[in-house]
């Protein structure tokens, strides 16, 4: 199922696949134009300055994580020549306020959310992040409520994301987008790349620091 919502940006809300337990309090959605992701993909290819190898909550492990990141400061996003970012932070938030209206409880909970630093990230064939990980695992991650995603390029070959404990994959598409809680409830591992080369974006809502 899908449907056009008004928002900052135009997104289509859409149904996950396969999903046998509800509620799964996962939001997904295809943001729009998908000219967003390819802009995206430029950024983090015209900055190899930035690309670092990929990190875990434990630090770098091959054997658990294996990707290319470029880390983006929240402040980066403002500044000049920055303008494929701000207008997938349209999208994203526009994103957020439908999941609002999905679950209007959390317009009290989290009246207000911040987003800290994030990742654009690069898997080639043979990559991962295989390591089934929860986003809210430790005292130093206790202030994230949300985890997001949005995929960049649509992958054929492997690299789906697997939600555990609901039995879903979800293989990527340019534009899919995921919006779901940082608790163990929604563990998930990042599955090995095949072949091509897999692109997205990634990071978390949390409370804002007066909280």
């Amino acid at each position: 199922m899908a449907f056009l919502l008004d928002g900052v940006r135009q997104l289509r809300r859409i149904e996950l696949d396969n999903v046998t337990t509800t509620p799964h309090f996962i939001g997904s959605w295809f943001i729009e134009p998908l000219s967003i992701c390819d802009d995206l993909i430029d950024y983090f290819e015209s900055h190899p300055n930035k690309q670092r190898s990929g990190l875990t909550a434990a630090g770098a492990n091959a054997d658990a994580k294996k990707s290319t990141d470029v880390a983006v400061r929240a402040t980066d996003v403002a500044l000049p020549g920055n303008e494929a970012l701000r207008q997938y932070f349209d999208a994203l938030y526009a994103c957020y306020g439908d999941y609002l209206e999905q679950w209007p409880y959390l317009k009290r909970l989290v009246p207000r959310i911040d987003i800290g630093t994030f990742n654009i990230q690069r898997y080639l064939p043979g990559e991962h992040f295989q390591i089934v990980h929860t986003e809210r695992s430790s005292l130093s991650t206790l202030h994230r409520v949300f985890a997001w995603m949005t995929y960049l390029n649509d992958v054929d070959d492997g690299g789906s994301t697997s939600f555990t404990h609901f039995g879903l994959d979800v293989q990527p598409q340019a534009g899919k987008t995921l919006i779901w809680p940082s608790e163990w409830t929604h563990a998930h591992c990042g599955n090995v790349l095949n072949a091509g080369s897999k692109y997205i974006v990634t990071g978390w809502m949390h409370f804002p620091a007066e909280y």
